[in-house]
């Protein structure tokens, strides 16, 4: 591998700590029996993929889910798609600000309105400062710039802006088909397993602990 210089990390289940199923659970619970047909990790129908891609926004999004239980508020229905994301550890982000002293580091999310809203919520009240903004050297949504994981566009806008070399850059994501994405583009690549840490990645398997 040549020597790294730039990390793109994605959000959910690399830096969040993030489980689909409560969402899932917490719809079921709502009165959506088959969500987990209209929605999973591995594959989203449009609705989902214009949500995340920007080209709906939260109310349109509120209103189709509304459609299967009427009687459900928005403040409900918004707390059910919420309750996939969970904490983000203070050592992590402890990591991340040594990371960044010697590598270019980026965010890449797919991501939407509902669940920005929430999580930048979350992290200014646990940490008192926008960590994406400070931490990262630039921070991309996928609902912002139109384009969503593994498609090329998304990798290929975050190296088109900042100028990344991708034999020079990696990126980390805790999903197999995001990775293979990025392959498709050259990028260096690792998957996080499940119950991996990536403090593991930079420190324990030594990856890149000879760069810190």
């Amino acid at each position: 591998m040549k020597k790294i210089k730039n990390i793109i990390f994605d959000l959910g289940g690399v830096i969040l700590n993030i489980d689909y199923h409560l969402t899932s659970k917490a719809f079921v619970k709502l009165g959506i029996l088959n969500f987990d047909e209209l929605y999973s990790q591995a594959q989203q129908n449009n609705v989902f993929n214009d949500f995340e891609t920007g080209r709906t926004g939260g109310e349109e999004f509120i209103e189709y889910i509304r459609q299967f239980i009427p009687s459900k508020t928005k403040e409900e229905i918004e707390a059910a798609w919420n309750a996939m994301l969970l904490d983000l550890p203070a050592e992590r982000i402890e990591l991340l600000k040594k990371i960044s002293a010697n590598y270019r580091i980026f965010l890449l999310s797919n991501t939407n309105e509902i669940h920005i809203e929430y999580f930048t919520k979350y992290v200014n009240q646990k940490f008192g400062i926008n960590l994406f903004e400070s931490l990262f050297e630039n921070h991309y949504y996928s609902n912002q710039i139109g384009y969503r994981k593994p498609n090329a566009e998304a990798f290929n806008y975050v190296m088109s802006k900042n100028n990344l070399n991708p034999a020079e850059t990696l990126f980390i994501d805790d999903s197999k088909q995001h990775i293979e994405g990025a392959k498709k583009v050259k990028l260096n690549t690792y998957l996080l397993k499940k119950g991996e840490d990536i403090s593991a990645l930079f420190l324990d398997k030594s990856l890149l602990k000879h760069h810190l």
